[in-house]
Order: C-alpha cells, then sequence, then structure tokens
C-alpha cells in the first residue's frame, strides 16, 4: 500500500488556503557526488591504483566498508522529512562500478530500500561513472541509454557518459538525465561542450514531447551564473522566467545567498544542482508538479572544527583519512501531486 512508502501532507505554503481539504504525495528526486567510491581492487584498464591496499591512500576493506556505512547513512535519511521511505531516484557521481553500487544497495542502512541500480560503464581514465539508483516502489524503470562526451578534435580526451533514464512515478512518464561535467582543471568550454550533449538530449525529448517531464541533475563543476549552465543549457533562475524549451533552476536562489554544495579555498561553489523542464513547473495539480527544492546540509556532513571547518567532512584531506562522506553535500528537489 503506498501510505507505506510515501508521505501524505498539506501543501498550504505553495497552494494557499483553499487547499485545506486536498491531500498530495510527494516525491523525491536527489543526487550526489559519493566522491571516490572505489572498491580495493586494481583495475588494469583504470588509474585507480591509489584506491588499493598498497596506494597512496592505503585504501583497505576497513576503509571501504566505512565508506559504504556513511554513504548508505546519508542515503537512509535523504528526504526523509517528507518522504519516509527515501528519495524515488538519486544519482550518483563518482562510483566505480557495479559492485560498489550493489554493496551500497545492499548495506544495513537502507537495504530495506530495495534500491534498484541503472550503470554503464564510461570511459573514464579514472574509472568514475554516473549511476542512478531508484526505489522500486515509487518508480518504474522503462529504459536507459548513455551518451558520450566525444571531441573530435581530441580523440584522446576521455569523461564520463551521461546517463538517460525514463520511467514512471504515479503513473506519469518522467527523464531523468545524470551527468558529471569535466573538472575545473579543463577548460570552461569542455563543460560548455558538456552542456551541449545534455542540451541535446533535452532537446531530443522536448520534439517528442513538448510538455515532458524532464529533470537534468548533477555534479556540473558549474556554478548556475556560468555560461554552460545559464546559456547552453537555458537554465533560468525564475519559473516566471522559463519559455518553451528553457529550463527552471531552483539552486540559483541558494548560490545568490551564497550557499553551496562544496567548499574550495576560502568560499562555496554550487555545482551540484537539479534543473527542471518547463512540463513540471507548469503542470495541473492533479499532474506532477514542481514543490521545493533543498541542499542536504546536516551537521554530521561537516566539520566541526580544524583547518576546514565549515566545510564538507571528505574521505581524505591532504592524504590523511578523515572518515568523512563526501567533499560534496547531496541535493534535492521534491515534486507532488494531488491524491
Amino acid at each position: 500500500m503506498m501510505f507505506r512508502y510515501l508521505l501524505l501532507i498539506f501543501l498550504l505554503a505553495v497552494l494557499g488556503t483553499n487547499a485545506q481539504d486536498k491531500k498530495y504525495t510527494v516525491y523525491g528526486m536527489a543526487f550526489y557526488n559519493v566522491e571516490n567510491l572505489f572498491d580495493t581492487v586494481n583495475s588494469d584498464d583504470t588509474n585507480d591504483e591509489e584506491f588499493t591496499p598498497d596506494g597512496s591512500y592505503h585504501w583497505n576493506e576497513m576503509k571501504y566498508e566505512n565508506k559504504l556505512k556513511n554513504i548508505s547513512t546519508v542515503l537512509n535519511q535523504l528526504g526523509g522529512k517528507y518522504c519516509p521511505q527515501g528519495p524515488a531516484v538519486v544519482g550518483l557521481a563518482e562510483v566505480e562500478n557495479r559492485k560498489v553500487l550493489e554493496d551500497l544497495v545492499a548495506y544495513g542502512n537502507i537495504a530495506d530500500k530495495n534500491y534498484q541500480i541503472v550503470h554503464e560503464e564510461s570511459p573514464d581514465y579514472r574509472g568514475i561513472d554516473v549511476a542512478l539508483i531508484y526505489n522500486p516502489a515509487i518508480f518504474t524503470l522503462e529504459s536507459h541509454k548513455t551518451y558520450p562526451f566525444e571531441l573530435p578534435e581530441d580523440t584522446k580526451y576521455k569523461t564520463r557518459d551521461q546517463l538517460l533514464v525514463t520511467g514512471h512515478i504515479s503513473g506519469e512518464k518522467v527523464h531523468v538525465i545524470v551527468n558529471h561535467w569535466p573538472s575545473r582543471r579543463a577548460k570552461s568550454i569542455r563543460r560548455e561542450q558538456a552542456a551541449a550533449v545534455t542540451r541535446a538530449i533535452v532537446d531530443s525529448l522536448l520534439n517528442d514531447d513538448a510538455s515532458a517531464k524532464i529533470f537534468v541533475m548533477g555534479d556540473f563543476n558549474d556554478d548556475p551564473t556560468n555560461n554552460s549552465i545559464k546559456k547552453v543549457l537555458k537554465g533560468k533562475r525564475k519559473k516566471s522566467e522559463v519559455q518553451n524549451d528553457e529550463m527552471y533552476n531552483p539552486y540559483w536562489d541558494f548560490y545568490a545567498q551564497g550557499i553551496g554544495t562544496l567548499g574550495y579555498k576560502g568560499s562555496w561553489s554550487l555545482f551540484d544542482q537539479i534543473l527542471m523542464s518547463k512540463g513540471l513547473i507548469d503542470a495541473d495539480k492533479k499532474e506532477l508538479f514542481y514543490w521545493k527544492s533543498e541542499i542536504f546540509n546536516k551537521d554530521f556532513l561537516i566539520n566541526q572544527e580544524g583547518q576546514f571547518k565549515g566545510y564538507p567532512k571528505r574521505t581524505h584531506s591532504k592524504g590523511i583519512y578523515l572518515n568523512g562522506y563526501s567533499d560534496h553535500l547531496p541535493v534535492i528537489t521534491y515534486i507532488a501531486k494531488e491524491l
């Protein structure tokens, strides 16, 4: 019975006082860069030597087990205020392979959620991929497809594929595109080129259905005001600004307030975002519609002392093992539907 999985709440702040007799089901759509979720085995085809017992991080079974425990702890709490059974889907970045995903979803903290996995290997030299896990009691998988980021002028350049996952929530089709764009060590044009790949996927979906419900989530390695997000992906700060093929970016307001998902050199960046198509902000309340977005910023995820006080508690810092969670904070967007 769905009431066992989902929280029914009054959305009076959004829908007004006339909605007092109406109830809504809330669903969470989340993203988390889990920072180097590697197993301990050396793979011949990737540069993962650091994450082996003999590597620079001395990555052993104890550390791997701690990493699984920490990430599963986050996933167990993510969205729980409104979605007791957790998010419908969680996009993930920096996972090494399917095995680490299988170990993660089977971990005690979240094993009862029965998360299923969507994953394909990417050509990234470090061996890190994007993936998506989903709760089959809430999200019904229809299909998935990967899209490579290729440079004809530089065939040696390798990075993460983009993952498109299509499925159904409450009988409605939704599309989720999971991204991890080139790092800040690369020129900004590389992220703009990655954004163009995402933009082409979105355009294809909208050509098939102008009111398609599309989520673009990921670690973009750019902030909401950078050209890759603002211009190429056509991300808008306000819902009222969104036209036709443009996208709403609720994380722009967070960024304008100085709120971010990772700290670097004394300041916050907001690389982790979830954008959505016009079909989610224009929808009738009897369809799935956008409610609100959050950055999951709990005290246990933050360093409480030392040089990096106030920033996310990562797994390693300057070669020192911290037994942290990730250098990124998770983000989650809530959608709802009238019962």
